[in-house]
């Protein structure tokens, strides 16, 4: 018989243990609440990507990038 040792990660949230196995939901987070207060964060911008920021799509003159 063999055991299988979860790989235990940290929620990136609340930083609470979470083993990464396939019924946990969630992973990497350790519960629906800090995955949706993850994504509000990306959604508020509080996370960002670090790097040039894009050009912009500019409506009134689509042929010319702000």
């Amino acid at each position: 018989m063999t055991s299988v040792t979860a790989l235990i990660v940290s929620c990136p949230t609340c930083k609470k243990d979470v083993a990464w196995l396939p019924e946990q939901r969630f992973k990497p987070f350790c519960s629906e609440r800090c995955k949706l207060i993850d994504l509000g964060d990306w959604a508020t911008e509080s996370h960002t990507i670090p790097g040039d920021p894009l050009d912009t799509f500019n409506a009134d003159n689509p042929d010319q990038l702000d």
